[in-house]
């Protein structure tokens, strides 16, 4: 590799324009950051939880991470079949073995910038859902680390274990018809075949969903293509476990939403209620000093390899563990008014929020204040007359009233920091706000064709000239002892 440095080297010139550009960049964001400083202003960055299969760091050193596995995230109200983020999961056992020297690199250079920084996805520092690199959907993976189920826990509990039942597709003539009803004769001869059980297996050419996916990339886009993929995508995780690899059919861990499949819905009775059991304490028991352990051999090492604040994005299917963990390393939480963590309250109250933490009422990867004021009625009346404490029928769309009084709530909170998207303050202004809310938002993580691609509307120079809502905003602030 050090020949590709060497003047001599072909490469060179490609090579040393990348390495001048990264300095240059180098340069204006410590200037940048210099003179921010200098008025009292504190910089937070972002550390992304992952990093791309086709960058520096994988080519680098490959070994750090695991490139037969994909991250992601699992099934959630915004994304039923899950998130797939495409890139591979570290290797926390070699990263252990120099003392994590890779992430401490990272956080070192960051803190020539930022006096704060939030992990990104800090859950995936005790587990990180990972799905097979034959899977394209998120609901194909499993959390790793996890301890997982041995088929002897399924006699002991009462199940006879059917190997070929409960961990290849189901699929029978009511099943096919329920998912591609008209479509169901192109299924049955294309995609499928008989098997001794009575029903139909997968052909080997469409096992997998990234088989079924190259397939149908093939192929003239249409709407009945794209219904026959997603249904195929259907079939292929409708099974009850996943089996680990190179257990020889002994270790396995559950799909994701099983009580959701039509898998699980054919089963009797007693044996769908042994098996929740069983799915319950995978899920929410057994891990959490498991996951305890993994999170407390990594995050208190990270933590003092710097002097930034440290913020972790912790939300999503929440470990019990994770609040002992970030409250014993002084990390703080992030709380959001419309995803409570508490799972009795359809809202969280910003008075509530405890003072180690970062509240915020909307993230990039969410809609902001008024995208979300038109997604449910229901939702927002509710909102209207409990949490803003007004009466009557709440107004159809987000009024500028509406918008400030959730600011003023954030801003009055007794938690440690209060941000917010730029779209959510000029929500404030009648003037100043986007015609359609759907505009804002920034990202729409289930969606990968909606990707960051949101652009700012007002030019700086022109904000700075909006005296009046300028200082309207300055006044909240300074009101509030923010």
């Amino acid at each position: 590799m050090k020949n590709l440095f060497t003047p001599r080297s072909v490469s060179f010139k490609e090579i040393g324009f990348y390495f001048f550009t990264q300095y240059q960049l180098h340069l204006q964001l410590k200037d940048a950051v210099d003179y921010a400083h200098k008025k009292g202003i504190v910089i937070k960055g972002d550390i992304p939880i992952g990093i791309s299969r086709n960058s520096c760091d994988a080519w680098v050193s490959p070994e750090l991470y695991h490139m037969e596995w994909q991250a992601g995230a699992p099934p959630d109200d915004f994304a039923a079949v899950g998130q797939n983020w495409g890139f591979p999961i570290y290797n926390w056992a070699k990263m252990k073995e120099d003392g994590f020297a890779w992430w401490k690199q990272r956080f070192e250079q960051m803190s020539n910038y930022f006096d704060a920084f939030r992990i990104d996805h800090i859950l995936g520092f005790f587990r990180i859902w990972s799905i097979p690199a034959h899977a394209v959907q998120g609901i194909m993976g499993r959390f790793i680390p996890c301890l997982s189920v041995h088929a002897n826990e399924f006699g002991e509990s009462g199940i006879w274990f059917d190997y070929q039942r409960f961990c290849k597709p189901f699929i029978t003539d009511e099943v096919i018809g329920e998912i591609f009803g008209d479509l169901s004769w192109k299924v049955k001869d294309l995609f499928v075949r008989s098997n001794n059980q009575g029903g139909y297996e997968m052909t080997p050419e469409f096992e997998t969903q990234k088989q079924v996916e190259f397939y149908f990339e093939n192929l003239e886009p249409s709407a009945e293509n794209e219904r026959l993929k997603l249904g195929l995508y259907d079939l292929i995780s409708n099974v009850i476990l996943f089996e680990e690899e190179g257990s020889l059919r002994q270790h396995f861990h559950f799909r994701i939403a099983m009580e959701k499949t039509t898998s699980f819905r054919y089963l009797i009775p007693h044996i769908q209620e042994k098996l929740k059991n069983i799915y319950v304490n995978y899920f929410y028991r057994r891990q959490d000093d498991f996951w305890f352990k993994e999170a407390m051999q990594k995050l208190p090492q990270l933590k003092a390899a710097t002097n930034m604040l440290v913020c972790g994005e912790d939300l999503g299917m929440v470990p019990g563990c994770v609040p002992e963990v970030m409250r014993q390393l002084g990390i703080l939480s992030l709380e959001i008014q419309r995803m409570p963590k508490d799972p009795e309250k359809e809202f969280f109250h910003p008075n509530d929020a405890p003072y180690i933490s970062v509240i915020t009422p909307s993230t990039h990867d969410m809609s902001t204040v008024r995208g979300w004021w038109e997604e449910n009625k229901e939702n927002t009346q509710h909102f209207y007359n409990h949490i803003l404490g007004q009466w009557g029928t709440a107004p159809q769309f987000c009024e500028p009233w509406i918008n400030r009084a959730v600011v003023m709530q954030h801003l009055y909170s007794p938690a440690m920091w209060s941000i917010f998207q730029l779209q959510d303050l000029l929500g404030m202004s009648d003037k100043l706000r986007r015609e359609n809310p759907n505009d804002e938002r920034i990202n729409v993580p289930a969606n990968p064709k909606h990707y960051w691609q949101y652009r700012m509307h007002i030019t700086l120079e022109d904000l700075l000239k909006q005296d009046d809502f300028n200082e309207e905003l300055k006044g909240y602030v300074v009101n509030s002892g923010r």
